[in-house]
């Protein structure tokens, strides 16, 4: 008989752990409190470390349907005239290093490419995880219904892919007081039509300037212009992907800079608004038949844009542990998935922290030697070790 494993969070990560997991015949169920899997955070920038592993669970053709294959990326533009201080060719010469180019989605295409990959049973919808209790033979899991009422489940493991408010993680490890960052972002989706003619290239930009950064590219096949802007937080504390923000404020924060940022955000039909809070690596991931994936194990500040490339490695380095894994040897295994992953997700993690500052330089001494060192770059060799790496083939760690 086959493992079976309950997964609650029906994110990215969650749908990606049961698509790898039951590529090796386990029998992995998604437990999703909501009652439909919907957009949560709007755009995803995918590296060639995620697009190989999505790839190789044979959606690589339904991915580069829904997703902008970038000709550019890292261009860095100056805040105050737009001058360009870097720009990064993408395209042939990353397939070339990385077999994979850098791509960008919306998360609601990623979520339905996943979900329509999955067989109907493999996801359960309206299933809030209340409770779990586990013994060395298995575990018990608890979930509420909107309408009243309980499911118990049983399983052989438990992942916990519910993201930055996980409600598995107090099970695991005592909660870490997550540090405010004194920043906030706002989102917003713009139809290209409505987009400057410069926000609709296949590239990711950036505006870097005192205090605040910009980050816009297209996605759902060009359709849309991503945009997510990083600036002072005020008095805004709320960190929720869905709260609503202020077009007037949004333009505010931008009233002196370059009149093509202006442009982008005067045409932003609306905005979302949410804090930024840092949280450190976890001191363990794992207890007994029960362990962390994604967001839920190493919530990460979004500088890199690798939140979703983590979760998605989690999920198959969790596969390679499990797959000769039987019933007795699955707390093993947990464990071997959390030495694997833990130490390159913690990096990836620590190493977000301190982009906002490198982004959000004064004009001055710091701000030109940055800018010096941007035009002297090669962004590309220089994510060697984060594009390169392949989880399919490095040694599980015990």
């Amino acid at each position: 008989m086959s493992l079976r494993v309950a997964i609650v969070g029906g994110g990215l990560g969650g749908l990606a752990a049961a698509l790898h997991l039951r590529r090796i015949g386990v029998d992995a169920v998604v437990y999703e409190q909501a009652p439909a899997l919907r957009e949560v955070g709007a755009g995803v920038m995918i590296a060639p470390n995620m697009v190989r592993l999505i790839t190789r669970l044979g959606l690589g053709d339904a991915l580069a349907r829904c997703a902008v294959w970038l000709e550019e990326a890292w261009e860095y533009r100056r805040w105050e005239d737009g001058e360009i201080l870097y720009v990064q060719p993408m395209g042939e010469a990353c397939e070339r290093m990385y077999g994979a180019n850098v791509h960008t989605a919306h998360r609601a295409d990623l979520l339905a490419m996943f979900q329509s990959a999955l067989p109907a049973e493999a996801v359960h919808l309206d299933h809030r995880f209340v409770a779990l209790e586990q013994d060395d033979a298995e575990v018990q899991l608890t979930f509420a219904h909107r309408a009243g009422g309980e499911t118990k489940v049983r399983a052989d493991a438990v992942i916990g892919a519910d993201g930055i408010h996980s409600a598995v993680r107090p099970l695991i490890v005592s909660e870490v007081e997550p540090h405010f960052c004194h920043l906030s972002a706002f989102r917003a989706l713009i139809p290209v039509e409505q987009a400057p003619d410069y926000a609709r290239r296949r590239v990711q930009t950036i505006w870097v300037g005192p205090g605040r950064h910009v980050v816009h590219y297209p996605v759902s096949g060009g359709r849309l212009v991503n945009v997510v802007a990083i600036v002072p937080a005020g008095e805004w504390l709320l960190e929720s992907w869905t709260a609503d923000g202020d077009l007037s404020e949004f333009a505010g924060e931008f009233e002196t800079w370059d009149e093509k940022v202006r442009q982008l955000v005067a045409a932003a039909p609306s905005t979302k608004r949410w804090a930024l809070y840092d949280r450190s690596p976890l001191e363990r991931w794992t207890s007994g038949r029960v362990t962390l994936l994604g967001d839920a194990a190493h919530a990460m500040l979004p500088f890199f844009a690798q939140g979703a490339g983590q979760a998605i490695e989690d999920a198959a380095v969790l596969a390679r542990c499990l797959r000769e894994a039987d019933r007795d040897s699955v707390p093993k295994a947990l464990l071997s998935y959390e030495a694997t992953r833990r130490p390159r997700a913690s990096r990836v993690q620590l190493m977000s922290r301190g982009r906002a500052d490198y982004n959000h330089l004064p004009d001055g001494p710091e701000q030109r030697e940055r800018d010096a060192g941007l035009r002297d770059g090669d962004f590309l060799r220089h994510s060697a070790w984060l594009y390169s790496h392949d989880v399919d083939t490095e040694p599980l760690l015990h």
